[in-house]
């Protein structure tokens, strides 16, 4: 034993327990076999075997170090009833329900089934705490008392799963219930910080055959070091919880560095150890988590669940492409070009995908999208037999089976036999080939929606362990855990206001006045409990305490246990524990690539704004080709107001061109069927076009009444959101041009579409030279006679005509300047990063030419 075990106060307190509990021995002439040491949790059973072995008179037999489950257990032959309570979620969310179904409240039991499998679980301990025999009457005295409780009528809900999670844990049996019927000469009770229902029922039967006793030193031994001075304690006050996790992982690090190991991690914010794990484990550390965290929250879990997500007949295009970015049975080429596709034509709903409503959306897929129409094709029927075959319902034996079928199907199943969590994922919901014969008395049929809920539940409520390491340097615990443990260093995060309060919120649902009936801890006692675990973790050798002053924007205070340490001493808070590492300044400079090897064969009118912008946005979005990528599930905006009005006028004149007329009305309702035609096409909601819906009265009627006057000069419509193509030498300049027209002089007119502020438009117009676009789409036309428009379709002004003067003139000057430009580019010129003004205000490659650092040097 090292020389930091023999003076911790645990060891001595170990070493007081095991003197006392082997005089009891001989004092009582009871022999170490039929003697039983029940200690507060599992970890402690090696600890006190240690503790015995260190005796130098150990005698050659040692007493039986268990925790009340791992002696039932041991016990052996516990077989749980149909309807009892396993602890298992996958198991008691289904009795939950059926339990709800057989109560008349079949209808809420998606939604009351896990609350109910809570409840009862809490009442659990409690029951199981009552011999076998008196199990019955104890429920209907509880059952009594809470019938006299009288409740609001909006909580008789609440009041009646109260009563069915009574009757279900009254009607149990437990395998604690071995132990009433044990034979022991000697049961040693240690006491943790609160009381284990099952030792303390056997305290009261067994009588004097029952020892108690705390565990710990009845006297501290005097420290010269006051809390909060010298190295004892010391206090971290962090900004936010990113500050937090770096400097509790710092001063773990700084513990093990000087030699003080293991190390208690004590797990107050679950998402904070995890981010302190991460850190620790770049630096190689050693660590034992006996905590754990939620079996959903496993990358495993998550594979699977996305799946099921996909699989829903409403799924969203995200959904399933996030599903199959993570199944390896589908080419991840494939894969990518369906991504590109769908985010080209921006289809949210993946039912309204090109490859499942080919009449309908692949109109709106453009041509450079369509190639390797067959890999797509291929993988996307591959999706589709899966969700079919995983959306109608079916019992839960069945379910289990296809769902195994679906994960072999994807690629999935092996990763997921491959990886510890993806085991424990597979063990939970009965996945493995015979395991789902488990649940073969839940013959009922279970919806999609069922059968996903309850994958998720019994996820949620199963916890991971990863595989320990064979020598910890760390050990993650609970506060409470601490109780017992030699360990060198103490780091406590997390000790703020919302993690560690004075008085802690009781978990389940269960009143002040139930708890005290049934009873459950009140909330006094789990303030007891938690401010005897502070006190003991305040008797660690060496003890961190770190809290965060502020958390989304919002002021956080310390615990009320921290602020009971500040008031009583003079705050001395420690410095930063991270190593400060001196690095030299390298100032960036404006980025100058070449893009002589990126020759492009095809470009459009936007690339070449960009190009006319900032050279080095052309080089970085259309030479390199980092796009940013469109969200597909995002809220509709104004961008979406423009393409959902693109596609309602091209439905409306092509309408009326086919069936011409005059009158107001008749256009009135072509123009509205052509609205309900774009809202479908773009798989649009009533809902989500909410936003758009008071303005389109007004834009409508003065849409209709700039055609008239637009009809009165003599035009007429030819066609619109056409795809044109237009060689230049070596290159292609390709587009879709929003409308054509024809003049009265059956000349041609090229109209694009703006929805922006009317000042907008008519600065484009104002400065001839500087926009491109009505002179590009010109450029796509061989016509040599013709006119050009802007027509800005106002929510709030009446639509406008903006013709550009000269377009001819402009056109043949923009060739001229297109075919210099990527002459220059060619050549080897420099594409500096020229942006100024609006160009930078919102381009997306500003994170690469690194402006913002670059400007102010």
């Amino acid at each position: 034993m090292d020389e930091i075990a023999k003076k911790h106060h645990a060891t001595l307190a170990w070493d007081q327990v095991t003197a006392r509990i082997r005089a009891e021995m001989v004092r009582r002439r009871v022999h170490a076999a039929r003697t039983v040491v029940l200690v507060p949790y599992a970890q402690l059973m090696h600890e006190a075997r240690s503790a015995w072995g260190r005796s130098a008179d150990a005698p050659g037999f040692v007493p039986r170090f268990e925790t009340t489950m791992n002696w039932t257990r041991s016990l052996g032959g516990f077989e749980p009833g149909r309807d009892g309570i396993h602890l298992d979620a996958a198991r008691d969310a289904l009795t939950a329900a059926s339990l709800l179904a057989r109560a008349g409240l079949a209808s809420h039991q998606n939604v009351l089934a896990s609350r109910l499998m809570e409840a009862a679980w809490s009442l659990s301990r409690l029951a199981a705490a009552v011999p076998p025999e008196a199990r019955l009457a104890w429920g209907a005295r509880m059952a009594q008392g809470l019938s006299q409780d009288r409740v609001a009528p909006v909580l008789e809900i609440e009041a009646r799963l109260g009563r069915i999670a009574l009757a279900w844990a009254a009607s149990a049996s437990y395998p604690s219930d071995l132990v009433f019927s044990a034979q022991l000469d000697l049961l040693v009770v240690l006491e943790g910080f609160q009381a284990e229902p099952v030792a303390q029922a056997l305290k009261q039967q067994w009588g004097d055959r029952v020892l108690s006793m705390p565990l710990g030193l009845s006297e501290l031994p005097h420290s010269s070091t006051s809390p909060g001075r010298t190295g004892l304690m010391a206090l971290h006050q962090a900004q936010d919880a990113q500050d937090e996790a770096h400097r509790a992982a710092a001063c773990v690090l700084a513990h093990l560095a000087a030699g003080r190991s293991p190390v208690a991690l004590v797990a107050q914010d679950r998402v904070l150890t995890r981010q302190v794990r991460a850190l620790l484990a770049e630096r190689g550390v050693a660590v034992r988590d006996e905590t754990g965290w939620k079996l959903s929250t496993t990358r495993a879990a998550a594979s699977l669940m996305g799946l099921l997500r996909a699989m829903v007949w409403d799924a969203s295009s995200d959904a399933v492409l996030d599903w199959l970015k993570n199944a390896p049975g589908f080419d991840a080429a494939a894969v990518t070009h369906i991504e590109l596709a769908l985010r080209k034509a921006g289809t949210r709903q993946w039912r309204h995908t090109p490859w499942n409503a080919p009449a309908v959306a692949q109109e709106r897929v453009a041509a450079p999208v369509q190639a390797d129409t067959a890999g797509k094709q291929q993988a996307c029927d591959k999706v589709q037999a899966l969700r079919e075959a995983l959306q109608q319902g079916r019992p839960l034996v069945a379910w289990l089976n296809d769902l195994r079928t679906a994960l072999q199907s994807s690629g999935q199943w092996h990763g997921l036999t491959q990886d510890p969590a993806g085991e424990a994922v597979l063990d939970a919901l009965r996945l493995q080939d015979g395991a789902e014969l488990a649940f073969a008395e839940f013959a009922g049929r279970m919806s999609q929606n069922e059968f996903t809920a309850w994958v998720s539940q019994a996820l949620e409520s199963a916890s991971f362990l990863p595989a320990h390491p064979a020598q910890a340097q760390v050990v993650i615990l609970p506060l409470s855990q601490l109780l017992g443990r030699a360990l060198a260093a103490v780091v406590l995060p997390g000790c703020d206001e919302v993690r560690l309060p004075v008085s802690p919120e009781p978990p389940d649902m269960w009143t002040p006045a139930q708890r005290e009936l049934l009873g459950l801890p009140s909330r006094t006692e789990l303030a007891v409990a938690s401010r005897a675990a502070w006190r003991y973790a305040l008797q660690s050798p060496h003890l961190d305490l770190l809290w965060r002053t502020s958390e989304g924007g919002e002021q956080v205070m310390p615990s009320g246990f921290v602020q009971e340490l500040l008031l009583k001493n003079t705050p001395d808070f420690a410095s930063d524990p991270r190593m400060a590492r001196e690095l030299a300044a390298q100032p960036s400079t404006m980025p100058r690539p070449h893009g002589d090897a990126l020759a492009l064969t095809r470009l459009s009118a936007s690339a070449y704004g960009d190009l006319r912008s900032c050279p080095y946005r052309f080089f970085a979005l259309h030479q390199l080709a980092l796009k940013e990528q469109d969200e597909l599930d995002t809220e509709l905006g104004k961008r979406d107001f423009g393409n959902w009005l693109h596609r309602l006028l091209k439905h409306f004149h092509e309408a009326l061109k086919t069936t011409p007329t005059p009158e107001l009305t008749a256009r009135i309702a072509m123009i509205n069927v052509a609205a309900a035609l774009a809202t479908r096409d773009l798989g649009l909601s009533e809902s989500e076009f909410l936003p758009f819906a008071a303005s389109w009265p007004r834009v409508r009627e003065g849409y209709l009444d700039w055609l008239v006057q637009h009809e009165a000069s003599g035009a007429t419509f030819a066609q619109a959101e056409t795809w044109q193509e237009m060689p230049l030498g070596a290159l292609t300049l390709v587009g879709r041009i929003d409308r054509i027209d024809k003049n009265a002089d059956g000349s041609t007119l090229v109209m694009d579409y703006k929805t922006e502020p009317r000042d907008t438009t008519r600065d484009r117009i104002k400065d001839a030279y500087e926009d491109s676009q009505l002179a590009f789409y010109a450029a796509l036309l061989s016509d040599d006679t013709l006119a050009a428009s802007y027509v800005n379709i106002g929510e709030k002004d009446p639509t406008q005509s903006y013709p550009q003067a000269g377009i001819v003139s402009l056109r043949d000057q923009l060739l001229e300047a297109i075919q210099d430009d990527m002459a220059r580019i060619a050549g080897g010129v420099a594409m500096p990063a020229l942006g100024e003004g609006r160009a930078c205000e919102y381009c997306a490659a500003r994170g690469l030419c690194r402006k913002d650092f670059w400007e102010t040097m």
